[in-house]
């Protein structure tokens, strides 16, 4: 068996596999038991028709195509690695020589990960970010921990306004009829919170329990169900309660109840102390994606386009499997936003191309640094991992294979290169 590599223009590159007579035709008799049972020839009973008979009755070729599968899909991992190239994105196949007695020959025709060009990379310049925290910023946190223990209570005396909790039931028609998903009972809905369409809450601002109206709006172009986009709708809607938010009121009782603290003055403290925290490590993360973002837009990379598809359609299955642990399957999730998976794909394309050209320069300073993962670091990270998933660290790095080792290692690198880059950065 062996690989021969042709370089081709783009970043793509052609490999060429050979496979040896005899494998290929080891192969052949593998599908031949596999598929022997759907045989039926007069004379034989199931599964006992001779190999030959099989092939002289319906050609040569017919099991040429269970055994080139099988034959590329366990030599095509180790010959890739043998070819010592950096693939990033998956083979297209194409088969050259197939037939029983001679060499299986086939090629793969990748992308090669491409070189970078790199901008000046110790000498980036961002934007300052502000660290500040105001005495507005306290008060709007704490005005969300006093919603937080704040009560429903029912109205009656008075019309509904903004930020009140409406209770209604509604039915909607598009020229006079009415359509699917547009009717609801006992629906709860916040006015403001612009979770219904266009103006359909500003017109509920004003009515008291008991009105019965019409709420007149028209649906966006781009609305998902596209037999409703851009046509204008009325909805039959009923109030049928209003409750507003009664938030407590900041004094030291409250205080002393929502945290360790006993009066007002403190517990401002500590929420500014907080805030301080959180909003430097925020602008620690966007002062390293702000440095990322600057070193790509001044550095030369050419992405081939199956290094970009392959992204693409790794994105594409994250937020499959992320959806079915949710207990909805990508299909029904396609059906009911009708969309194809190309329209998804190509939603992708924009952040696949930036979370290439990230990693690409990313990868590339640590490489200019000489940057690597020490022995420390690994043993670091495998704890780390070991404590996330509960096991004991001895019997998970006997767990930890070469490439995941190669994974942490990686990981370390490109950590260690993102801190470079931040604490080169210049905040102008």
């Amino acid at each position: 068996m062996s690989v021969t590599v042709q370089k081709l223009d783009g970043n793509m590159a052609e490999l060429t596999i050979t496979i040896p007579a005899d494998r290929f035709d080891a192969e052949l008799v593998k599908a031949y038991n596999k598929n022997k049972n759907r045989f039926q020839i007069p004379g034989f009973r199931k599964g006992k028709v001779p190999m030959q008979m099989i092939e002289k009755m319906y050609g040569p070729a017919v099991f040429y195509e269970d055994a080139a599968n099988d034959l590329i899909n366990s030599t095509y991992p180790d010959e890739s690695d043998a070819s010592e190239l950096d693939i990033v994105s998956r083979p297209e196949i194409e088969v050259k020589q197939v037939e029983k007695g001679k060499e299986f020959i086939y090629t793969a025709k990748v992308a090669v990960k491409p070189p970078v060009k790199l901008g000046d990379y110790k000498n980036i310049e961002i934007e300052k970010i502000d660290t500040i925290v105001t005495e507005a910023d306290v008060d709007a946190e704490i005005e969300k921990v006093r919603k937080d223990n704040s009560r429903k209570v029912d109205v009656t005396d008075r019309a509904a306004k903004n930020d009140d909790e409406t209770i209604i039931d509604f039915e909607g028609f598009v020229d006079g009829k009415a359509f699917d998903g547009g009717k609801g009972s006992d629906y709860a809905l916040v006015l403001g919170s612009h979770s219904f369409i266009d103006t359909f809450e500003d017109q509920i601002v004003g009515k008291s329990v008991g009105d019965e109206f019409d709420v007149n709006v028209t649906f966006p172009e781009n609305y998902q169900a596209a037999e409703l986009a851009g046509k204008p709708a009325v909805f039959k809607v009923k109030l049928k309660a209003i409750k507003e938010l009664q938030l407590p009121e900041l004094d030291d009782e409250l205080v002393s109840e929502i945290s360790d603290f006993e009066t007002v003055a403190e517990y401002r403290e500590d929420v500014l102390k907080r805030l301080t925290e959180d909003k430097k490590k925020k602008a620690e993360s966007e002062k390293e994606n702000k440095a990322v973002e600057k070193l790509v837009e001044e550095s030369e990379i050419e992405i081939p386009a199956p290094m970009l598809r392959y992204q693409q359609e790794q994105m594409f299955d994250d937020m499959a499997m992320r959806m079915q642990y949710q207990g909805l399957k990508m299909e029904q999730y396609l059906e009911i936003t009708k969309q194809t998976r190309e329209d998804m794909l190509d939603q992708f394309k924009d952040q696949a191309e930036k979370r290439i050209l990230a990693s690409l320069v990313v990868e590339a300073v640590a490489d200019a640094e000489k940057l690597e993962a020490s022995e420390e670091d690994v043993d670091m990270e495998i704890r780390k991992m070991a404590d996330q998933y509960q096991i004991e660290v001895e019997k998970f790095k006997e767990m930890v294979g070469d490439k995941e080792l190669d994974s942490v290692k990686n990981e370390v690198r490109m950590r260690k290169a993102i801190e470079f880059l931040r604490n080169n950065v210049k905040e102008v």
